[in-house]
């Protein structure tokens, strides 16, 4: 396993949601000390759920030991209160994708964080640049972006910000290399590179079926079978979350003023009556049964 970064002894995830503890799960099996925040218990009793589920599969597949496994798990202090980022090195915020509410977040942090302590955010689309500033050290501020599943996704998007100074890019490049994965550098655009052009696909597939070119079923067969893809776009989309997807869009589209990355209303009505994807149990297909049946 490759060494830890001697600077990032402890890290602060917040937010336990599906990427905080995916986020949590890898650092602490790396062998970094995590503090893991949540304002539910019961989000943070699920996630620990969660991730004892993924490092029990890892096991199982002779991934890691099961010496390995518990270590992992005592390395996680769990927290609803964000006191206990107190003596953290490093802060992932993975909270929903909500500027104000990221702000909000970090706004919360400087006061209790050391002056120290790099910033991170695991969005997926909105500006580092704009984030940065909203806090005291936007040199020490940077994207760092999962991909979903965190365990399995060798892939982190590092995006820095106009002001991100080359110590703070140079120590999350360690970092993410000491967590067995590899780093791709983006310029703070909006969505960055992979969901610049991965979402505005899996848009287009939603307007193919707002049009009515094919069926839900079609249109994943399609990609599939057509593109090699290992998952239909409409699939993907509903585990990724069509709220996640549609506020992505909706960055592109304000950010870019470009008319091609308008969201197609479908998803707009998607998310307006709740239909997710599977999170929700509803989305492009309905996961309440034994079987995802198409919904259209």
């Amino acid at each position: 396993m490759t060494s830890l970064v001697p600077q990032i002894q402890k890290v602060g995830v917040v937010g336990a949601g599906q990427m905080g503890n995916g986020i949590a799960h890898v650092f602490a099996l790396t062998g970094y000390n995590v503090v893991l925040s949540d304002l539910e218990q019961s989000a943070l009793d699920a996630a620990m759920e969660t991730i004892r589920g993924n490092l029990g599969r890892q096991v199982r597949k002779e991934m890691i030991s099961e010496a390995e496994c518990e270590a992992a798990l005592a390395r996680i202090q769990c927290a609803t209160d964000l006191d206990a980022f107190s003596d953290v090195n490093l802060v992932v915020e993975a909270a929903a994708e909500r500027e104000d509410l990221k702000k909000k977040i970090f706004a919360s942090l400087l006061p209790i964080v050391p002056e120290s302590a790099i910033l991170t955010s695991n969005t997926s689309s909105i500006s580092i640049t704009r984030l940065a500033s909203s806090t005291d050290r936007p040199e020490k501020f940077m994207g760092l972006h999962f991909m979903n599943p965190v365990p399995v996704m060798r892939l982190v998007e590092l995006i820095r910000g106009i002001a991100t100074d080359e110590a703070t890019y140079s120590t999350m490049k360690a970092v993410v290399a000491s967590l067995g994965k590899e780093a791709a550098s983006a310029e703070d655009f909006p969505a960055f590179i992979v969901n610049r052009v991965l979402v505005p696909m899996i848009n287009e597939a939603v307007y193919t079926l707002y049009e009515g070119v094919g069926t839900v079923e079609s249109i994943d067969k399609a990609m599939k079978l057509g593109a090699n893809h290992p998952m239909g776009p409409l699939e993907l989309a509903d585990f990724i979350g069509l709220d996640t997807c549609l506020a992505i869009m909706n960055v592109l589209h304000d950010g870019l003023a470009d008319t091609k990355y308008r969201p197609c209303p479908l998803m707009v009505k998607y998310v307006e009556a709740g239909w997710l994807g599977r999170k929700a149990g509803r989305g492009f297909y309905d996961y309440r049964g034994a079987e995802p049946v198409p919904t259209r």
